[in-house]
């Protein structure tokens, strides 16, 4: 780091877990460096840090294949808007976080703004599961990267960009859970089995894997009297989700618990039945194995599977393992069909599951990186890379 002034560094933020991400990393800097002077742009989070800013990113989460062509003016407005005030605060290095798309055009603004400021990606793009030309524009755009995953340096630094590997920020949160309060309050003995049947937190989710895993949930039972089917829903789709067991007698025993009980259930579980998300990542970090469901609308997973999917996992833990230790059962193949047998396989042999889970925490326990975690291994690394 430079002597004299204090470091100036600009951070922008535009979903909610980059925000969420942000925040973290101020707390990070700060405490590593007291003296730094922080601003940015984000949201709820990084303004509770006091980093307020009268520029709304919020519209830009509707982003997507369709949605983004409506919002492209409004793109580049924000794009300018976050460059300039970037320039006004006289940034030394200016940190983007996530949004790939929107942080790309960020990045280009942010060079003919502030061409002395220190460009740094933290969280790239997932150049190893879809398109690797966005390695090679990310090293266009930006001098340097912090990584979230063991396995990005390989993707980027053959274009030239220095990427240091910082660990997993959802993997430095606090997951611990009372696993035995949970059970006591539901009333489920401690040697029964208990499994997590996790829809989806957004409504399509639910709505297009709701009867393939109620199907299985409900083959699954059959046969085992021990067995408890537990549901952690969020309240977007809590409504959609009992309404969907409501008709279903052969799943009244389902435990449908809120958000508050999220963790003690995750670390009651024996196994899950899970949507693919960040959700398969924290129960993997927990220890809990999982088989991991999913499907696409048919024109996005046609475009999906032919043009962006490069990866020979979905899962991050998987990719990071180099094997599938979370079966993954998507599109077609998440069906009772091919869920049940993975299901009941995790179920009905103890050993099998305690081996897999012991190799989850291992290999999270890497993804989460070294030292003291991923917000404080980021916040050392800006402060040793700098300004330009």
């Amino acid at each position: 780091m430079h002597s004299g002034k204090p470091l100036r560094v600009f951070i922008v933020a535009a979903e909610t877990s980059g925000d969420l991400v942000g925040a973290e990393l101020v707390r990070a800097l700060r405490a590593e460096h007291p003296a730094i002077e922080i601003a940015g742009v984000g949201r709820e989070a990084m303004a509770a840090e006091g980093i307020a800013t009268d520029i709304d990113l919020s519209a830009l989460s509707v982003l997507g294949l369709f949605d983004g062509l409506r919002v492209w003016r409004l793109v580049h407005e924000r794009a300018d808007q976050c460059a300039r005030a970037a320039a006004a605060f006289g940034a030394d290095q200016v940190v983007l976080i996530d949004s790939w798309g929107f942080m790309l055009r960020v990045a280009w603004k942010m060079r003919e703004a502030c061409p002395k400021a220190r460009i740094v990606k933290y969280i790239g793009p997932q150049a190893f599961a879809t398109r690797p030309g966005r390695a090679k524009a990310l090293a266009r755009a930006v001098d340097n990267l912090l990584a979230i995953h063991p396995f990005d340096p390989e993707y980027f630094e053959p274009y030239g960009l220095p990427t240091t590997v910082v660990g997993n920020p959802a993997l430095e949160r606090d997951l611990t859970g009372d696993g035995e309060g949970f059970r006591k309050r539901h009333g489920i003995a401690p040697e029964a089995r208990l499994m997590l049947v996790l829809f989806g937190s957004r409504k399509a989710e639910v709505e297009r894997l709701f009867d393939d895993f109620a199907d299985t949930a409900e083959a699954l039972v059959q046969g085992r009297p021990d067995l408890r089917l537990v549901t952690v829903v969020a309240p977007s789709v809590a409504e959609i989700v009992r309404s969907g067991l409501a008709g279903r007698t052969a799943l009244d025993t389902m435990i449908i618990a809120g958000p508050e009980e999220r963790l003690d259930a995750f670390a009651a579980a024996d196994a899950a039945l899970a949507c693919s998300g960040t959700v398969t990542l924290e129960l993997s970090r927990m220890g809990v194995p999982s088989v991991v469901g999913y499907r696409l609308g048919p024109i996005a997973w046609t475009i999906a599977w032919n043009f962006m999917l490069k990866a020979p996992f979905v899962s991050l833990v998987n990719i990071a393992a180099g094997k599938e230790l979370l079966p993954e059962r998507l599109q077609t193949r998440a069906v009772p069909e091919y869920l049940v047998p993975a299901m009941a396989e995790l179920l009905d042999d103890a050993a099998h599951r305690a081996s897999v889970s012991a190799e989850l925490k291992s290999i999270t326990s890497v993804m989460a990186g070294h030292g003291e975690g991923a917000s404080v291994n980021a916040a050392r690394a800006l402060l040793k890379l700098g300004p330009l």
